[in-house]
């Protein structure tokens, strides 16, 4: 994550409890970053200085206007008007961290070889519910190469039960014995 993003996000969540619309803002957020994330050239146009601050904003509010929260609309002008606007996704992630750290959410990606059964993400769930005290997002992403088990990355940690894992580890463990 950007300073940029870093600073702006937690000013744009610091707003949105100020005004009690943060749960509002936040799924607006996501929303707009996937749509900027599908359509790049959208931001490549916000960031241009082939056309005036004042014509950015101006596509900014035949866009959006009555469509988001006012205050969004607002800092998506500053963040044009400053030339930060690809930093947004870095402002989304700042903004997800505050909103989550306040409601005792954390987020967990689960990366497995095949897709988790909806029985596993439930178990999977509940158990590192009862371990954190939080409430779980998960999120399950597919990577043949683990082979099988399961790789949980949160909180800035990585637990990894791959089988991928344990064969790297064998391999080491091979590589550094001497006969």
């Amino acid at each position: 994550m950007t300073q940029v993003g870093s600073v702006y996000g937690e000013a744009l969540y610091e707003l949105a409890c100020g005004e009690n619309q943060q749960d509002e803002i936040l799924e607006q957020l996501k929303a707009l970053n996937e749509s900027f994330r599908e359509n790049p050239e959208f931001i490549k146009l916000l960031c241009s200085h082939a056309i005036s601050k004042q014509e950015r904003c101006k596509v900014l509010d035949d866009s959006f206007r009555g469509k988001i929260n006012q205050y969004l609309l607002n800092f998506l002008k500053i963040l044009t008007e400053k030339g930060y606007m690809h930093h947004f996704p870095h402002c989304c992630e700042s903004y997800v961290r505050h909103y989550n750290e306040d409601h005792n959410i954390l987020s967990v990606k689960a990366v497995t070889a095949v897709p988790l059964t909806d029985n596993q993400r439930e178990a999977l769930t509940q158990k590192l519910t009862r371990t954190t005290g939080k409430t779980i997002l998960l999120e399950n992403r597919v990577d043949p190469t683990c082979l099988g088990g399961v790789r949980l990355d949160y909180d800035g940690q990585r637990l990894d039960d791959t089988i991928f894992h344990r064969m790297e580890a064998v391999r080491d463990l091979l590589k550094n014995t001497v006969l």
